[in-house]
């Protein structure tokens, strides 16, 4: 038997949803043939199989989360007993049945536990309240497993979820949750927190109106009220719900600071039209800017090694390595594939790998180890025609540079007013370890270095 393994995409990835099996139990799947599906806030993309032969087991069913290295299937290659594929299939089945069933037996210890933390250290307006809601729920609460039995169905729970329901001693079994699938997310939560604290100001008549924890957030409440064919409520992607989750742990975690340069790329455009015809012909994809912005990010990064670097607690890591992640929009979200030894690669092995990386995002077939072990990161939101932005750090770097769009217009050079290839080069870095001045000569050896190009691209 050969295990299948949840596989990590990523430094800060700590888990993944299984959503779609591609393979049944007793299927003959090849060696490195799609297996199945799975989404994390940096990649949603097909697994391949670690192994050919028959798929016995499915221990992981679709639209579960579950943490890295978690065993998700067993695939049976033929050295142990013939029968086992089909007496792996009622092995099977039964997995997402029984936690269901035998939670009734089981929900009583539950029961009594959640209410134990929602009592004890609950602070005095919410100890008055869970009897009221109880009187006024009898459907909700009728029996002893409702609660408990509605705390499993809303799908694993995210650390940051289980920490804030820790933190204001929330009984999750009272929220469902609008995620997918069910899940329980960090929006429940604040919507949950925010009923709870305009409860208090009500008289005890009014407890029914938290008889409704179900609702959508306040917001939308009067709008549904008033308009109720005008609106849409659809839950987020698994893939977007990890984006997001991602993107507010990275906030919180890094003191983001912005500095903007402008940049002269006349140099560069006049290379990339004069050789652009030539370059598509020989190699079969355009020559565009980023590459050249990928090669000036090297060189200050062997200039600036600290921009290179991540924290660890109190201690800065060092990375000997210059792997750049270079942002890729999927339809449904966002990926950062990562161009290893970048420092190894002149203009068209930048471009090169830059063209593989994105067809391969965008076609989902990205290997774990091309999502991770990224140093800095690059953004071009000036494909889309933006001119400046902020991007978000890419966790656990400490910088990534934004790129906008090359425009042509009007500048004064020697009193003189000419027309100008111009971007803007956004730098977000981390505060904590880095400060303004360094940041600043950092993007400015960027800027020098793309100004004053003169190395061969052909």
């Amino acid at each position: 038997m050969t295990d299948v393994v949840m596989p990590q995409m990523g430094e800060s990835i700590v888990e993944g949803t299984l959503t779609k099996w591609l393979k049944k139990p007793g299927d003959h799947v090849d060696r490195d043939e799609p297996l199945f599906e799975i989404s994390t806030d940096k990649v949603d993309t097909e697994i391949p199989s670690p192994a050919a032969g028959t798929l016995a087991e499915v221990l992981v069913e679709e639209g579960k989360t579950v943490g890295i290295n978690t065993v998700v299937g067993r695939i049976d290659d033929g050295a142990g007993n013939g029968a086992r594929p089909a007496a792996a299939k009622p092995a099977a089945a039964p997995p997402p049945a029984a936690p269901a069933k035998p939670q009734a037996p089981a929900a009583p210890p539950r029961q009594t536990q959640a209410p134990v933390e929602s009592q004890a250290p609950a602070p005095p307006p919410r100890e008055a309240a869970p009897p009221a809601n109880e009187a006024a729920e009898p459907a909700e609460s009728a029996g002893p497993a409702e609660p408990a039995g509605s705390a499993e169905p809303a799908g694993p729970l995210s650390p940051l979820v289980r920490k804030m329901a820790r933190e204001n001693n929330i009984d999750l079994g009272r929220l469902k949750g609008t995620g997918a699938g069910g899940r329980i997310t960090k929006q429940d939560v604040e919507s949950y927190l925010a009923q709870q604290h305009t409860a208090p100001a009500q008289t005890p008549a009014a407890a029914p109106p938290r008889t409704q924890p179900a609702q959508a957030p306040a917001a939308y409440t009067p709008a549904a009220a008033s308009s109720p064919g005008k609106v849409r409520i659809e839950p987020m992607s698994a893939m977007r719900v990890k984006i997001a989750e991602h993107m507010v742990m990275s906030k919180r975690t890094s003191a983001h600071v912005t500095t903007v340069h402008k940049v002269d790329m006349t140099k560069v455009a006049k290379i990339r039209e004069r050789q652009k015809a030539d370059f598509q012909a020989r190699h079969g994809f355009s020559l565009t800017y980023l590459p050249f912005v990928v090669r000036a990010t090297v060189e200050a990064l062997r200039t600036f090694p600290i921009v290179n670097a991540s924290i660890d607690g109190n201690n800065i890591v060092y990375h000997n390595e210059i792997n750049i992640g270079i942002a890729v929009a999927l339809e449904n979200g966002l990926i950062v594939p990562v161009i290893r030894n970048a420092d190894e690669k002149n203009v068209l092995g930048l471009q090169r790998s830059i063209v593989d990386l994105a067809a391969r995002a965008r076609s989902r077939q990205l290997k774990p180890d091309e999502v991770q072990g990224g140093t800095f990161s690059i953004t071009n939101f000036g494909g889309f025609g933006s001119i400046i932005a902020t991007p978000v750090i890419n966790q656990p770097q400490v910088a990534i540079l934004g790129v906008g769009a090359v425009e042509k217009v009007p500048v004064v050079i020697d009193d003189a007013i000419a027309i100008r290839s111009i971007c803007y080069l956004s730098l977000t870095f981390d505060h904590r370890l880095i400060d303004g001045a360094l940041a600043d000569q950092f993007t400015a050896k960027v800027k020098s270095v793309l100004e004053s190009w003169s190395e061969e691209v052909l």
